[in-house]
């Protein structure tokens, strides 16, 4: 089945945003402006006159349990001229559990307050950069964090209350107080109420989680690197992705205060989310993608394809489930791991991101709905475009394993192999990725490789990938993994090197206004590189024991033979001319999934194993890039080059990294 992006409620969006325009130009552009139609707001107001406060928003729930409603910490800059002139203002919005704990951006910077309590430093560039073209930025804790009542629920109805209701708040319908304690009511009458939310990792999150309520007045979301499903961030279909759950994050980012009086949440967090891998309905409650019918903001999200602390699977499942809405959607795929675009495309990225807001918070028809839906990074600081994404020419194709010449060394083609024709190997928790795909033409015991023939033209896969086995384990239970490598030579972004992709430098540029407590100067950064043998492009993972159920898993009996499907993370690559496309199926894939209780040897049965690739072209494309193709040269070492294995990764999405 082809594989589309729908747009049907693109247009119509379009319109209505540009219909109002007009109006828009009138009640929001800055003095001189007068009879013009605005294609960029432009930095007229005073930064450092702003006026800067804080209120507390009632959050309408009782998360600790002490018989009082929540209140959430909401930090606010906004230029003081246009409330002087009568006129209201839109709002940017991060919403973060880690102002105090932990830091936000490359630099970790955390919120500073004078000694009457009002925020002296804003993390990141926002402030410094929007505040001063007309906008609001407000900055809210998390509740159970910094200065805000509560408890974090990690995902859950806490946490994105804590930001949905600041949105209610700034739309006239929520309560606001000047204390955290106090009776005196805040307004937000100097907002018109659109909103729009950004963030990366944990803060890009909530963006997804606050859209997926549908609230009114939430314009637009721009998640950077974030959770679509907090079950897939902990899990991959039954395997666990860390040797911990929830409760340690929520622990991790929590206030002091906060930490003591939220125990019986702490207790939820653990009992709700057991280590078997099932799920409960506390997973379902942290979802979103199966709330994308409610979302109304644009989106425009941008991902690294080698993230492999929120990995890409997020995007692709979030992003599918948007397209089959028709929500308008923008994507920047970069070659990254978790690292903010701030910090791998700065200046392109804040032009961007810049018009982005001008279009949706402002109404300026500066036609950024019009461009292209996608920017790809090929190669380190090489970007190419698509009108939609992925492409319309991408179909779900089907290739297959084959026996090859020497034992889990086969190949791959869409030619299914006889009945009977099986590979056998046996996990080994001390291997990853990168053993495998460096040893793709040896045979090695842990794991089945199968590979194509060099290519004759280049061949382009963009979206989600599939990888369907039917194994046989000698144990009662086993963790599988399926990933596709790109073998040949290449220069990459070193995506497992400290920085994930990028090198910080110690120059600085600023983006926006400056304060005496306040930088709008950040340091700059530059690609971080390798040359490499091969690249593993995409992965996935499954306990076996969930091949009957994604919800639920059980022993396996050893010696019956066991399907299951594993969902590989989106991507978006190009396997060039002259080099080949393998897949690798194995066990344990060391420090990015646990390992199972036993060590099982596992037999792949050929015949009923298939991978369905989101290929550009589809099947036609593949059986052009092989057609007359030749034997693989031996390789001239017996391991290849590529990054390094894959480091521990604790569960904090974002936290005091890039």
């Amino acid at each position: 089945m082809p594989i589309r992006a729908r747009g049907s409620r693109l247009t119509c969006r379009s319109l209505v945003v540009a219909a109002s325009a007009a109006l828009m130009a009138v009640t929001l552009s800055p003095p001189g402006a007068h009879g013009a139609q605005m294609r960029e707001s432009r930095p007229v107001y005073s930064y450092e006159n702003a006026v800067r406060e804080a209120v507390w928003v009632d959050t309408r729930l009782d998360g600790d349990g002490d018989g009082k409603t929540d209140r959430v910490a909401v930090d606010i800059v906004r230029p003081r001229e246009p409330a002087a002139q009568g006129r209201k203002i839109p709002v940017i919005m991060d919403a973060s559990p880690y102002y105090s704990c932990c830091g936000r951006g490359n630099e970790s910077q955390k919120k500073t307050y004078d000694a009457n309590g009002n925020v002296v430093q804003f993390p990141l560039y926002y402030d410094n950069y929007f505040v001063p073209r007309g906008y609001a930025f407000v900055a809210v804790d998390l509740a159970g964090t910094n200065r805000s009542d509560g408890c974090v629920d990690v995902g859950g109805r806490s946490d994105i209350q804590s930001a949905k209701a600041v949105v209610d708040w700034l739309n006239g319908r929520g309560r606001g107080y000047t204390t955290r304690t106090g009776a005196e009511p805040a307004r937000a009458g100097w907002s018109n109420g659109n909103t729009g939310m950004i963030g990366k990792s944990y803060d890009g999150t909530i963006a997804n989680g606050v859209a997926a309520t549908g609230v009114e007045g939430l314009k637009t979301i721009v998640p950077i690197a974030a959770i679509s499903s907090w079950y897939d961030y902990y899990f991959a279909k039954g395997a666990p992705l860390y040797d911990s759950g929830p409760e340690w994050l929520s622990d991790y980012v929590e206030s002091t205060d906060a930490r003591a009086r939220c125990q019986a949440v702490q207790q939820r967090l653990i009992d709700e989310a057991p280590r078997t891998g099932d799920l409960t309905r506390l997973w379902t409650e942290r979802d979103y993608v199966r709330s994308a019918d409610k979302v109304g903001a644009s989106v425009f999200a941008v991902h690294g394809m080698q993230d492999l602390n929120v990995r890409s699977k997020h995007f692709g499942q979030w992003w599918d489930a948007l397209a089959d809405e028709g929500v308008e959607r923008k994507v920047w795929l970069s070659q990254t791991g978790h690292v903010d675009p701030f910090d791998f495309r700065r200046g392109e990225w804040v032009k961007t991101l810049h018009r982005w807001f001008d279009h949706y918070l402002l109404g300026y028809d500066n036609g950024i709905e019009r461009e292209p839906m996608a920017d790809v990074e090929r190669a380190p600081d090489q970007w190419s475009t698509d009108r939609v994404w992925p492409p319309r020419a991408t179909d779900a194709t089907t290739l297959r394993p084959g026996k090859g010449a020497a034992p889990g060394v086969g190949t791959l083609g869409p030619t299914p192999a006889r009945p009977g024709v099986s590979e056998t190997f046996t996990d080994d928790r001390t291997q990853d990725e990168t053993d495998w795909a460096a040893q793709i033409d040896t045979s090695t015991p842990a794991k089945a490789g199968f590979i194509t023939k060099p290519l004759g033209r280049d061949l382009r896969l963009s979206g989600s990938s599939t990888v369907t086995v039917t194994v046989t384990p000698t144990t009662s239970s086993a963790h599988l993994s399926a990933v596709l490598v790109d073998l040949g030579p290449d220069t990459i972004r070193d995506y497992a090197a400290a920085g994930e992709g990028i090198s910080t430098l110690t120059e600085r540029t600023c983006w926006g206004a400056n304060t005496a407590g306040d930088s709008a100067c950040f340091k700059e950064t530059k690609a971080r590189t390798a040359a490499v043998e091969y690249t593993v492009f995409s992965r996935g993972w499954a306990d076996l024991g969930n091949y009957a159920s994604d919800a639920t898993g059980r022993p396996l009996t050893p010696g019956r033979p066991y399907t299951i499907t594993l969902d590989l993370h989106a991507s978006d690559h190009v396997v060039p001319a002259g080099h080949r496309l393998a897949l690798i199926v194995a066990g344990t894939d060391r420090d990015l999934i646990d390992p199972p209780a036993s060590t099982p040897t596992l037999t792949l049965d050929l015949a009923r194993t298939s991978a369905k690739l989101p290929i550009v072209g589809g099947a036609p494309a593949f059986v052009r890039a092989t057609a007359g193709s030749t034997a693989a040269p031996a390789p001239r070492e017996p391991r290849l080059s590529g990054v390094a294995e894959p480091r521990p990764i604790r569960p904090i999405p974002g936290a005091g990294s890039r």
